[in-house]
Parts: structure tokens; sequence; C-alpha cells
């Protein structure tokens, strides 16, 4: 082990995997080692993914190593009962979410959002989507605070309702995106990988492997060795091995780390699918913070035999959510009331840890504890942020195959 990487990279989170992949495949020396004797770290059993990573998982062509199957339905919370999320104008018509005259609102709002382009002025009616909030969106179609809670939450997936004085560009993009992945995928806009989610940083794993890293798993780690500020190397049983740059999930370097939170899962056993999801053998579940009382959303996926993650006719459902009291049980009470009869459950509250400085002079590139999402966005938001740090330059998907294929000779 005593040689010199370009990049070691500590720990088996998606996060470290995906950026050992990217810079395995952009010519760099990887050595990627973890204490655990698995891949996935706290990713190992959370959620079903889109957007961004649905993205990096095509352009770095990991899918040929991954199998997915698309989550059956997306289900919103609203006064203690779920409903399917309407995301089309058939389904903005036939669903109960909403009374006859909202609908048609929503109808029309639906229609503007598959219409716009923001490149093409034609299409903005009024509307100037770098200074026009989303909260004046929603005036302007007249929509009233259950639709703008399931269409800010479940279709444009925020987490909170920040986003609502920020220009609404993004938001509409988001919508537009969920609205396109549902009519390619059918069901749901999600996809969750067979096998479970530790496929997916595995996946990453064998990219880096192909082209040249090193993986060295059951590895204890017992010094980051940092010389006049930066780092130099990581030493392992005795062995040194050395780096120019590092990147390593938080439990590797605790002192370069402040907690900003919690976050509460709860893994539930069932041996019945979901009331109201139709019979679902999985689901997404997104409870908006207004709909109880909270700052922050709480979310349930579902998952079953149908993605060989459990026995036939059981169901495992993860319920996520932010801290924000000292009864953290309590706050996720309203999602476990909709999974009951519950047979087991297993109870975990992580810290969230976020890295002190953003390493650019130690040259040690610290991810962010996940948080209670299930879509991944804010993971691959890490990822970008950190590719950034370390090179210099923004992550760019298009020239990431074009390294890809111009380095290696891909077709």
């Amino acid at each position: 082990m005593n040689e010199e990487y370009d990049v070691i990279v500590l720990g088996t989170g998606l996060t470290e995997c995906i950026l050992s992949g990217i810079m395995s495949v952009n010519g760099k020396k990887v050595l990627h080692m973890d204490r655990n004797p698995y891949y996935g770290g706290e990713s190992a059993s959370i959620t079903p993914l889109e957007d961004q990573l649905v993205k990096m998982l095509l352009y770095t062509e990991v899918t040929r190593y991954l199998d997915f199957k698309v989550t059956e339905g997306s289900f919103v919370y609203k006064g203690g009962k779920i409903y399917k999320v309407p995301s089309t104008e058939a389904e903005a018509l036939a669903s109960s979410l909403m009374g006859l005259f909202e609908k048609r609102r929503f109808r029309k709002f639906l229609v503007y959002v598959a219409n716009f382009d923001e490149k093409d002025p034609r299409t903005f009616e009024g509307i100037d989507p770098m200074k026009t909030t989303m909260r004046e969106v929603y005036k302007k179609f007249d929509l009233g605070q259950d639709v703008i809670d399931f269409t800010g939450h479940a279709l444009a997936l925020y987490r909170t309702d920040d986003y609502l004085d920020q220009p609404c560009c993004e938001t509409i993009n988001r919508i537009k995106l969920y609205s396109e992945s549902l009519a390619r995928y059918g069901k749901s806009p999600y996809l969750y990988p067979l096998y479970g989610l530790g496929e997916l940083p595995q996946g990453f794993a064998r990219l880096s492997a192909i082209y040249g890293g090193t993986y060295m798993l059951n590895k204890p780690i017992e010094e980051i060795i940092v010389q006049n500020g930066k780092v130099i190397g990581v030493k392992s049983e005795g062995e040194i091995a050395r780096c120019k740059q590092l990147i390593c999930d938080p439990s590797y370097v605790k002192d370069r780390v402040e907690k900003v939170g919690q976050v509460i899962r709860v893994i539930c056993i069932l041996s019945h699918p979901i009331k109201n999801t139709n019979d679902a053998n999985s689901c997404q579940i997104i409870i908006p913070q207004n709909q109880v009382n909270r700052k922050s959303d709480i979310y349930v996926c579902m998952i079953s035999s149908a993605h060989n993650v459990a026995a036939q006719g059981k169901y495992i459902a993860i319920v996520s959510t932010t801290v924000e009291t000292k009864e953290p049980e309590k706050e996720i009470r309203p999602a476990l009331e909709l999974l009951e009869p519950i047979e087991q459950k297993f109870i975990s509250i992580s810290d969230l840890l976020v890295p002190k400085d953003l390493g650019t002079e130690s040259q040690i590139f610290i991810s962010r504890t996940y948080d209670a999402t299930t879509h991944f966005e804010t993971t691959c938001d890490d990822i970008k942020n950190i590719y950034k740090r370390m090179t210099g330059s923004e992550f760019d998907f298009e020239e990431m195959k074009r390294k890809k294929n111009d380095i290696y000779g891909e077709d």
C-alpha cells in the first residue's frame, strides 16, 4: 500500500463512491478504503431516486451494472389521509385532492408549466422567470394553500417553504421534470434499484475499478496524515498511502465537522401494503410540513419483494424527517399511523454533520451526512459542490461523457 495516489477516498457512502468513479474516469489514480465490510454507509437503506442522480447514472453508464424498477405510486398527505399526487391534466381533473374549481385552476397551471420554456419569452405569459417569485405565480393562478403544499413539496420536491420567495424559474422546471419523468416511467417518476440502494454505490465502485481505482474494504484507518496544514496520506495497519487530495465522510474527521441538526429514520416491517395506495408494492409518500404544523417535511418510502429487498408478502417502509423537538418519535407519528399495523420497527437518530471549511487549503474534502429527503437531490448537489472545490471547475454532465469517451476510446 506504500504508493502515491492522486486521490484517496474514505467511506463507501453514495457521495464517496460517485466521486471515486468520477475521479477515476477523469484519469486520476484513486485508492478507495472503508473501515466497513459493506458498501453504502448511511445510504445503504434509504429511498427512491430521480432527477440529477439519474443523469449521473446515465452519463457515467453505471446503468450497465444495475437494474431498476419503477416505484408504483407517488402520494401526498392531506388532513390525515393520503392521495395520489396529480401531475397531469387528466389526473388533476380526476383527483379527489381538490374541489371542482380548484381542479380547473390547477389544470390551467399544469398546462402553463408544460408549455413553459425559459428560452422562449412567448411562453412566459407576463411572468419574469428570473424575478417573479413562486408565491406570485401561485397567486396568478389563484391556487389555494393545500394545492401549494403538494405542488411545492410533492412535485417540486422542496423540503421547506423557502422556495416561495425565490425566482420561479427553478420551481417551474422542477415541476416540469416531475411531469415528464412520470410520462416516461408511467406509475410514478421514481426508480428504485433491484436489491436495494446498496447497489448504487457498488455500481460506482465498479466504474472506478474499471478505470484503475483500487478498493479496500474492511480496512481500519489509523490516521490521516497532515503536514503544514495539507493532507499527504492515510495510515492503515502500519502502512502509509500517500495522496494529493482526500475525500471522506464526516465519521473519519470528527474534528473537522460540526453538527447542524439531526435526522430520525424508522425502518418498519409490514405484512401488508399501505392503505389507500391501491395495494401498491412500492410507493413514496410526502407529508408536507404545513399539514402537520412542522418546519420540514416527513418522507415515507415503501418497497417490497417487487424490488428484491423483502420476502414475499413482506413490506419495508422507511420514515424519515429532520428532528425539530426533544421528542423525535412523536414527530413521525403521523407517518407511522399511515403504516399500521406495524410488525416491527427500528429507530435510529443520526447527527447531520457538515464540514467546517471548504477543504481547499487542507485538500481534505468532506461530504455532508444524508438528510431526510428521499430523492438524493441534496446528495447530488453535495457531489457537484465537492467536485468544484477539488477541480476548480463546475461538474458538467456532457463534459464528463466526452472525457470518458476520449480518454478510454469508448463509443
